[in-house]
């Protein structure tokens, strides 16, 4: 993964193609759809194409190799030496969903060749995201936009979340993390939980840390980026997290594969046939390694067995009684499907697809050594990662912090009820946070995971 000058060229020819593509397909009214194909498939060809080349080549390369090799077959298609460019997966799939738009009339086609290439290389979310639409985002270029005071302190507010999220958690539980997941066989069960919790938080702090700051900046400048993460932790059911988690590209593969598939207006199998495809493109967009697409196939399990189970489940929480207590049952929702999505993880973080078997085994095995940490016995190797006691204090205190910001935000912005608050008490608390950053957070160390994608 790279940004290197050359690989402008690519961003220069997506925007070419598709401006041109749009304003071909605007030529022609809703009757005559069909003459708009032929412009859309180039669209979608030249995009899906470099994102084949680019990505995936090598990996489809590999893979083929492998299976002519247990069949014991020539093959010898060779590899391209190629640096994966940044963020190419985020702009081509944003430039995607502005011809499908163009094509079905959702919107008209941009005339501007300098809006239209300001929407696909906007700066702040260019590399990672939110993948925006340009139904949003287009219109709000042709704005004037002047100072207000009050936006830019509250988008400025919002990066400071954003810096606190990546600076204080992401990067220093990527050290635990890294710690443990580059060096598995090093390591014993009580880590390898510790450590996949650890890279929850440490992916959502990550990714969600940046679109704060991608939201923020936007905003300074006056423009609203739609919201990508909505406290997805809480959630009490898997098609729930993914209504919260990286809403951007799950709205994207809902609006452009999951409907166009029939969605579930189809009959039983085709529907979980089709939720099925949409979590392993979405693990594949991800990256290309066989763990991403294990990482998506086991969503696409877990919400296909949901619905396949939802009134056994429903049964047997009535009949133990769950549902007379609400809030003990909605914990144990929440606590369950943190739970799965953790396991999910495993794939997701494991270097290979050995390394996560590994990790799941060594996770259930390993537990009977809690005794011996307890005693004190190889506690910095096994429950601190080798990192000591103050990175991993540091750690958990932040993701306390953040969480209970988030069961703040359950009635509304967090943002407005720090506002609330006395002059000197707000600024004490921006002071702190600013200090605490500063003193604890990590440095030049960790790139953002979603800069890969």
């Amino acid at each position: 993964m790279s940004w290197k000058p050359a690989y402008t060229i690519i961003l220069v020819a997506s925007t070419i193609v598709d401006y041109f593509c749009s304003k071909a397909m605007g030529r022609f009214d809703e009757e005559q759809k069909d003459k708009r194909k032929p412009f859309l498939y180039i669209s979608l060809f030249s995009n899906l194409g470099v994102l084949l080349l680019f990505k995936y080549y090598n990996f489809f390369n590999e893979s083929a190799q492998d299976i002519a090799q247990s069949l014991n077959m020539t093959y010898a298609m060779p590899a391209f030496e190629l640096l994966l460019p940044m963020g190419i997966s985020f702009y081509t799939f944003q430039t995607m969903s502005y011809s499908i738009d163009v094509y079905n009339g959702i919107i008209k086609p941009e005339k501007h060749l300098g809006y239209f290439a300001l929407f696909v290389s906007f700066f702040p979310q260019l590399v990672a995201g939110p993948i925006e639409r340009a139904g949003n985002l287009i219109g709000q270029l042709h704005e004037h936009h002047s100072f207000d005071y009050n936006r830019v302190v509250t988008g400025l507010r919002r990066m400071g979340w954003g810096f606190f999220k990546k600076l204080m958690i992401a990067d220093n539980l990527a050290l635990m993390v890294n710690q443990v997941y580059n060096n598995p066989g090093e390591f014993e069960g009580i880590s390898f939980v510790i450590a996949t919790i650890f890279f929850a938080f440490q992916i959502y702090c990550d990714f969600s840390g940046y679109s704060d700051i991608a939201i923020g900046a936007a905003q300074v400048m006056g423009f609203n980026l739609m919201e990508n993460f909505r406290r997805p932790y809480f959630s009490k059911s898997i098609p729930e997290f993914w209504s919260r988690w990286h809403i951007s590209l799950s709205t994207w593969f809902r609006d452009y594969l999951y409907i166009p598939l029939g969605g579930n207006r189809v009959v039983k199998w085709r529907w979980y046939y089709n939720l099925f495809i949409v979590f392993m493109v979405s693990g594949l967009w991800h990256g290309a390694n066989w763990t991403f697409l294990v990482w998506g196939a086991l969503h696409g399990i877990y919400q296909v067995f949901g619905i396949i189970t939802k009134n056994q489940r429903n049964a047997f929480v009535d009949k133990i009684g769950l549902t007379q207590y609400p809030v003990l049952y909605k914990w144990v929702q929440v606590l369950t499907v943190f739970f799965l999505v953790c396991f999910a993880w495993i794939f997701f973080r494991a270097n290979n697809i050995g390394d996560a078997f590994y990790i799941i085994r060594s996770s259930v095995t390993g537990i009977g050594n809690v005794g011996e940490l307890l005693a004190g016995t190889n506690l910095n190797h096994l429950l601190f990662m080798d990192q000591g006691l103050k990175i991993f204090s540091v750690s958990v205190v932040s993701v306390l912090i953040m969480e209970t910001v988030h069961l703040i935000e359950r009635n509304g912005s967090a943002s407005r009820v720090i506002l609330q608050r006395p002059v000197w008490v707000r600024w004490s608390f921006y002071y702190v946070a600013i200090i605490a950053v500063l003193l604890f957070g990590q440095y030049g160390n960790q790139e953002f995971i979603y800069f890969q994608f």
